[in-house]
This record gives structure tokens, C-alpha cells and sequence, in this order.
């Protein structure tokens, strides 16, 4: 056993004598579980429930994957590790880049703080663009540690993944990125692991597909968590300390006629101040947009001209459903960001509204379900169950998405 762990200003108890296991569940408010739960789809997740905790915690804002998934894993918030987006502009180089590699985290991860300690360590993703930083930190020559997605499975080698032949491993061929299949690998994978492998921490991130497309209490909706079930079940059966949480809920983000419910937003600031003179980023830029078109309730705009400040800030706050709009020190402050990676504006819209930037930047064609999408304060609430009574769980202070790892670990 080692001494309590130090993490990014937070004491963690020893490497577990169990494994300890958190899910972030991509995309999953409490309405999904609930529903599911009424028709008896999820026995297992009721029992886990029954005999532990289930509460709401806060995600971290914006409420996107990247920042969400990073803060779960470093167990702070985005002011702390730098990843307060899936994508993100430089004024400097005027550049616009992902935030999927590891030059851009700013805080080691809880893995890697305990495999220096000589835990094992097994992560799965279902999406590629969040394994190098989740991996990071992590050697890959010495069977102590595992990281690979669903999505690139097929490309796994143990040089850079800790496990090759990882589709013939597992009896599962690669998953389609937009299907169900993407989130059930990544399950299927977390009950392998943890028989064969027998990590001392592992973690498992889903995908948002289905929750993007349907809403709670929908067939398919309620397949999927039949389908988590079954897994969490047999985790639940290896005497793991389990956490499972999401990054961020989902909210419907349409009009009366089915149509997507969109500000775009840099259409009415060129309307009003010319072009050039504004630059709204959508932080919910991915490689991965058909099925939310990049409309997410969430935008940072940088000024030309920072003497603008007030006036762009009253112009946007005429906007009916724009309901947060804060200067840079103001929204850094409030929702623990990063000052130099935000532009001068934040923006949040109401709870069924999307902000865009120009509508002619927006492909909605691969929209085929009514659009839901996530990004603000509506979609911050995500549920935090525990398969363990937690007595020490501090009822008087906010519970965050990413305090999991700590109450995973400390409940063993």
C-alpha cells in the first residue's frame, strides 16, 4: 500500500483493493435512467441503486465531453487541466484547433499519479479523439496499463495501447461510429478487462449518439440502458467500487415544426458591427457533427477591437434567448475556466436554444432525428450513483461529475 496520493490539490486514499471503476455515461441526464427504469429495463442498475447511492451532481461548463471527461479524470474543472472545449481558437496564430492532444492538458490525470505508484491501469473510449488524453502519462511496455478506443480498435498496438488484436480479443468486430455498438464495446470491453486484465482503476467512456437522437422514454432510448445494464450487472458482480456519472444531460433544441431551434449568432454581431469585427467559436467542434450539426448551447466570441466589450455585450444580451452573457473575467470566475484559452464574451442560451456562428458554416443534412444537443447550465445536471453506501459524501457541498474517481476510490 502507498501513502494517500496528492492529486491536483486533492488527497486521494491508497490504490484500491478492489477495482475502482467509474463510467461516464456520454449524454445521460437522470430522465433516461428513470424511464428505463419504470419498464423494468435496468434490474440490475435498480439493485446498484437500492444498496448504494443515487444522486444528482453538477458536470463541469461547458458541458461538452472533452472538458468533461478531462475533469472527471484529473478531478478538477477546467481552470485547473486547460481543456475547456472540444475545439478552441488562438487569436495569436488565428487558428482554430481540436483540444484532443495531450500538449493541452495542463494537470496529470489520476491514472497517471497511481500508475507512478505501480497500479494497473485500463481506460476505454469509445471515441479516438479523447485516448491520447486520457492515456497520457501512461507507459505501455510493462502490462500495467491499458488505453484504446471503439473506434479505432483495430489499430491498437501494445507500443502505444497496452493490447493489440484487441476485435479478435474480444470477439467483436469494429463498431460504426454513429451506432449504439460504439457504447456497447466500450462496455463489453470494461467486463473483459476487469476478469482478465484486473486493473486496480479502470474507467469507461460511452458515446452520446442515441441521447443526441432520442429522447427519454423512446424505444431506442430504453434499449440502450437495457444494454448498459446487462454490463453493469456483471461488473457489479466482480465486487468493484463503481461510479457512474455523464459528462453532460441532453436537452431537445427544436422549433414547433421539427426544425432546428438556432441563434447564429455571428450573422446577427456582422449584422450590427460589420464583418471581421467579431469571432464566435463553438466549442462543440468535433470530427464528429452529423448528429448535432455543431449547434450547442454554448459560444465564446473574441472582439477585434476589445473597446467594443460593453456594446457587443448589450447587443447580444437583445437577444431573447441568449439568457447568460458574461465579459471573460466575469465567466472564468463563475464557471472555473481558463482565461487565456476563452475569448472576451461567453454565451449561454435558454434550454431548448442552440447558438451557431453563420448559418451557411452549419451542415444540417445529417439531421434526421429532431436535434438535441447540450453545452450550458440546462444540460449540467447528470446523475452520480454509487454501488456503495457512501457515508462520507459531504451533502453540504456541490457534488461534481468529477469527484467521482475519489468516491470510487474511496469506496473500497
Amino acid at each position: 500500500m502507498i501513502k494517500t496520493l496528492r492529486i491536483n490539490n486533492r488527497e486521494y486514499p491508497n490504490i484500491p483493493i478492489k477495482t475502482a471503476v467509474v463510467i461516464c455515461l456520454d449524454g445521460s441526464q437522470k430522465e433516461y435512467l428513470d424511464e428505463a427504469s419504470k419498464l423494468n429495463l435496468t434490474p440490475n442498475l435498480d439493485s446498484i441503486i437500492q444498496k448504494g447511492e443515487y444522486m444528482i451532481a453538477h458536470s463541469a461548463i461547458p458541458s461538452f465531453t472533452n472538458p468533461n471527461n478531462i475533469s472527471i479524470v484529473t478531478g478538477q474543472p477546467s481552470s485547473v487541466h486547460g481543456i475547456c472545449g472540444n475545439f478552441f481558437y488562438t487569436p495569436s496564430t488565428g487558428k482554430e484547433v481540436m483540444m484532443n492532444d495531450p500538449q493541452y492538458l495542463r494537470a496529470p490525470t489520476i491514472f497517471e499519479k497511481y500508475y507512478a505508484e505501480g497500479a494497473k491501469i485500463a481506460l476505454v473510449t469509445a471515441k479516438d479523439k479523447l485516448r491520447t488524453l486520457l492515456g497520457n502519462g501512461l507507459k505501455f511496455n510493462d502490462n500495467r496499463a491499458i488505453c484504446f478506443s471503439a473506434e479505432k480498435s483495430n489499430e491498437a498496438t501494445i507500443k502505444e495501447n497496452g493490447i493489440t488484436n484487441v476485435n479478435n480479443w474480444l470477439g467483436i468486430p469494429v463498431p460504426e461510429v454513429y451506432s449504439q455498438d460504439l457504447s456497447e464495446f466500450v462496455m463489453a470491453a470494461g467486463v473483459k478487462l476487469i476478469k482478465e486484465f484486473k486493473p486496480d482503476i479502470m474507467y469507461l467512456s460511452t458515446t452520446d449518439y442515441i441521447q443526441h437522437k432520442y429522447k427519454p422514454g423512446h424505444e431506442v432510448a430504453n434499449n440502450f440502458y437495457a444494454m448498459f445494464d446487462k454490463y453493469i450487472g456483471k461488473l457489479d458482480e466482480e465486487g468493484a467500487s463503481i461510479v457512474i456519472t455523464a459528462d453532460h444531460g441532453m436537452k431537445p433544441k427544436l422549433k414547433k415544426d421539427g426544425s432546428p431551434n438556432a441563434i447564429f449568432l455571428q450573422d446577427k454581431l456582422d449584422e450590427v458591427f460589420g464583418k471581421e469585427k467579431t469571432k464566435v467559436i463553438l466549442p462543440i467542434t468535433d470530427p464528429y457533427v452529423v448528429h448535432h450539426g455543431a449547434l450547442g448551447s454554448f459560444a465564446t466570441i473574441y472582439l477585434q477591437d476589445k473597446n467594443d466589450l460593453d456594446l457587443v455585450i448589450s447587443e447580444i444580451k437583445k437577444i431573447k434567448d441568449i439568457e447568460v452573457v458574461l465579459n471573460k473575467n466575469q465567466a472564468c470566475s463563475e464557471y472555473h475556466l481558463p482565461e487565456d484559452r476563452m475569448g472576451d464574451i461567453i454565451c449561454m442560451s435558454s434550454e431548448y436554444m442552440t447558438i451557431g456562428s453563420s448559418e451557411v458554416k452549419h451542415n444540417l443534412s445529417g439531421l434526421n432525428e429532431p436535434l438535441r444537443s447540450h453545452g450550458g447550465l440546462h444540460e449540467r445536471e447528470v446523475p452520480f450513483i454509487v454501488n456503495k453506501k457512501m457515508n462520507k459524501i459531504n451533502l453540504n457541498k456541490q457534488l461534481y461529475n468529477y469527484d467521482a474517481f475519489y468516491y470510487a476510490i474511496l469506496g473500497v
